[in-house]
This record gives C-alpha cells, sequence and structure tokens, in this order.
C-alpha cells in the first residue's frame, strides 16, 4: 500500500495540472463523474451495505446509520449535485479587485485554487463526492480520509471517480483516498505540511478539536452543531411552532439541527403546550430547566432535568435542551456561553429585537423567523459544500467553491523598477 506521503506527493503534482485546466475542462470532469455514478448505483449500493452491516453489528445508533447509508436515491442527489456545481460559474481567475497606481502600475487580485485540500470526515460517504467535485470545480486537488465506517463505500465512490477523470484525460490523482485504516493515517496527513496546503475536518468534536490542536498544516475548522432557537416574546406562535419543529426534528443527524431551544417567558405558557403537543407525536425529549419542567409534564412528554453537558451537547438525536428567558438579552447571554458558533435563529416580529439579536449573536449564521436548517450550502445557493466554517479567518459559514480558493496579486508594469 501507498504511503500517506506518496499521495500526497502525486496530489501535488496533479494539482499543478488542475489549476491551469480550464472551465469546459472541469465542468465536463464532473458530468462524467456524475454520470459514473448514476450507472454504477448498484456496485456503490453493494459497498456501502457491507458498512451498514458492520455498523448494525457493532450497534451504532441510529442517525449514524443514517449518515452512513447510500442507497440509490442518495447517489442519484450526490450526482444531480455534481451537476449543480458544473453549472455555477468557476471562481478561479476572477478578479476580487484591480486598480491602476499613479505610477502606471496595474494590480490585480485574482482568485487562485489552495492546491491540495485534504478532508478528513466521519462517516457520510456523501462527502466523499461533495468534496471531490467542489475541489475539481475550484480546481484543487482532494485528499479523502473518511471514517473505517464507511470504507468500502468510500473506496467504491473514489474509484468510480478516477474512472472518470482517466476518460476525460485529467490525472486520477487529483482525487484519492489517503490510505490507512488507523489513526496513524490521520497524523501523516496532518504532519504532510508542504505537501498539503488545508485540512479541513468534518465530524465530531473530538475529531476536530484533536486536528486543530496537533495539525501541522493549517486547518479550516468545520462546525459541531449546537444550535439554538429563541421564541421571542413578539413571535408568531404558529410560526415558531413550525419553524423550531423543523429545525429539531426534520433530520436530527446533521450538524445545523437545533439542540436548544429558548423561550420568552411572556410567551411560554401560550407556545409551550402547542409545542409540545408536537413533541410528544414526534417522540422527543425535552431536556428542561425547572420552568420548563411544569409544561412538559402537563403535556406529556419526556422530560429529563437539563445539565451543562445538555446545553452543551450536539444531540443527533430526538432530544433538545430547553430553558425559559426573561429577555432577550438573557437569551443571547445564554447563546454567547453555550454555542459552538454554527447558526441561532430568533422568532419575532419585532424588529428591534431582531436588530439586537442578529448584532449581539456571533455565529457564522444568523435566522431570522426561518429554520436553523437552511445553514447549508446548497439551500445558500452555493451548490454542494465542503462543509459548515465556524472560524472567523478565510471562511466562514457554509464553504462553497470560492472559499475553496486564495489569491494572487499580479501586478503589470512596463519596466517598471522602484526608487
Amino acid at each position: 500500500m501507498d504511503t500517506v506521503k506518496e499521495v500526497a506527493q502525486r496530489a501535488k503534482i496533479a494539482a499543478r495540472e488542475l489549476r491551469m485546466l480550464t472551465r469546459d475542462q472541469k465542468d465536463e470532469a464532473l458530468r462524467v463523474i456524475a454520470a459514473r455514478l448514476k450507472g454504477e448505483k448498484e456496485f456503490i449500493s453493494t459497498q456501502n451495505e457491507k458498512d451498514l452491516e458492520a455498523a448494525r453489528a457493532d450497534g451504532t445508533s441510529d442517525a449514524l446509520i443514517d449518515r452512513l447509508t447510500l442507497n440509490g436515491d442518495r447517489i442519484d442527489a450526490i450526482a444531480n449535485a455534481l451537476i449543480d456545481v458544473a453549472a455555477l460559474p468557476d471562481p478561479v481567475g476572477e478578479v476580487v479587485r484591480g486598480y491602476t497606481l499613479p505610477n502606471g502600475l496595474q494590480v490585480r487580485q485574482t482568485r487562485v485554487p489552495l492546491g491540495v485540500v485534504g478532508i478528513i470526515y466521519e462517516a457520510r460517504p456523501n462527502v466523499t463526492v461533495d468534496a471531490a467535485g467542489l475541489c475539481l470545480k475550484s480546481g484543487n486537488a482532494a485528499l479523502l480520509r473518511g471514517s473505517a465506517s464507511a470504507y468500502n463505500t468510500n473506496v467504491a465512490l473514489i474509484d468510480v471517480m478516477r474512472k472518470a477523470l482517466v476518460e476525460v484525460g485529467i490525472s486520477e490523482d487529483a482525487i484519492a483516498l489517503v490510505p490507512g485504516h488507523t489513526h496513524d493515517s490521520v497524523t501523516e496527513l496532518m504532519q504532510a505540511r508542504g505537501l498539503v496546503d488545508v485540512l479541513i475536518p468534518r465530524g465530531g468534536a473530538s475529531l476536530i478539536q484533536n486536528i486543530v490542536n496537533n495539525s501541522l498544516v493549517p486547518v479550516i475548522e468545520t462546525g459541531v452543531g449546537n444550535c439554538h432557537v429563541y421564541v421571542d416574546k413578539d413571535a408568531n406562535l404558529d410560526m415558531a411552532v413550525d419553524i423550531v419543529l423543523n429545525s429539531k426534528t426534520q433530520r436530527v443527524s446533521v450538524c445545523n439541527a437545533a439542540e436548544t431551544l429558548l423561550v420568552h417567558e411572556a410567551v411560554a405558557d401560550a407556545f409551550l403546550p402547542k409545542l409540545f403537543a408536537e413533541f410528544k407525536a414526534r417522540s422527543v425529549t425535552v431536556h428542561g430547566d425547572v420552568k420548563m419542567q411544569q409544561h412538559a409534564q402537563s403535556a406529556g412528554v419526556d422530560w429529563a432535568p437539563v445539565n451543562d453537558e445538555d446545553w452543551a451537547a450536539e444531540y443527533y438525536s430526538l432530544d433538545i435542551a430547553a430553558g425559559i428567558v426573561a429577555s432577550v438579552e438573557e437569551a443571547v447571554e445564554h447563546i454567547l456561553m453555550w454555542s459552538s458558533g454554527h447558526t441561532e435563529a430568533i422568532v419575532s416580529n419585532n424588529s428591534q429585537t431582531i436588530a439586537y439579536f442578529t448584532s449581539a449573536v456571533d455565529s457564522a449564521a444568523v435566522m431570522v423567523n426561518a429554520s436553523t436548517r437552511f445553514t447549508d450550502g446548497g439551500e445558500f445557493g452555493f451548490g454542494a459544500e465542503i462543509g459548515i466554517s465556524t472560524q472567523k479567518l478565510h471562511a466562514r459559514g457554509p464553504m462553497g467553491l470560492t472559499e475553496l480558493t486564495t489569491t494572487t496579486f499580479i501586478v503589470s508594469g512596463n519596466g517598471h523598477v522602484r526608487k
């Protein structure tokens, strides 16, 4: 088996080729990959079932099984996402700013690929295709290190994509699986400074923090999603019920699902019976403060006393931490203490309260009268996303094509010399 260093070296060579490709060449490659994925659905599904059988035997939770599953409909969806990416504008070569200096020098800041992008992720084999497609479109080589739980699926997906690259005359090393099953291969990837230009981790808090704390390669930190919904005293309560339900229950295994509900005390008596009736029907467990307990028990909702672990939790399940607050200021203070910086939502019809909330909350995305589930590259019009950055340098929020580029200054003169 090749070493991580050997794979990274070949990816670096491939990245030199990729940065020279035209948009038409990259878009053709994306469409061919999409066609091959659809044509190989039976093969991919068979390999995915091997991973699912192993996961079930290990007692993996239903939420993680859902993340791991790649059936025919989902294969079609990720293939179609590649076609959508092909239709998006190419960020490479875009002039960010341009001007002429008084001495006649012409300055242009233009977008260029990052180079070799390493992605380390858990479960969710759709990330394998999404990440590879976004890297290809933005002119980057992709080094993919999925979890052992999705190994068979990822091998199949990458094999299909590499064959498609060869078909269109692009180096197959532009998309590569990082070899190895153990943490040693992750460590080698984190130490491949000079070969790998950036690492993007996607997964749970422990994975992300390990990479952020120990990588020699620059890291773009992506999102643990402890997302909050605040229902204000001036909220439309029927709207609030719909938004909370969608945020929490539409799909629990994703990072933009709501994990904490905060309700203004002025509307708690009117709002919570409506919401908790829906929670009961959907088997949601409320981890509530003392003020919340009476409402939960009256509605017959499963209830548990909330603690600090709950306020900090990303559940990936039909559980939600919930509290009653006296003001929007108290809600914001709670969010600033416990949020992971991913997505927060406010439901309110008061423009002043909304303005305060959106200014005071410091997260990658803030939703006003909308579900937290909209924090997503596809929903934002980026096409597929490579992750949701919760840091503040280089990229923040859903990361699409633009976020996978850096810039070069091109300065044109006519024999200019500096005096």
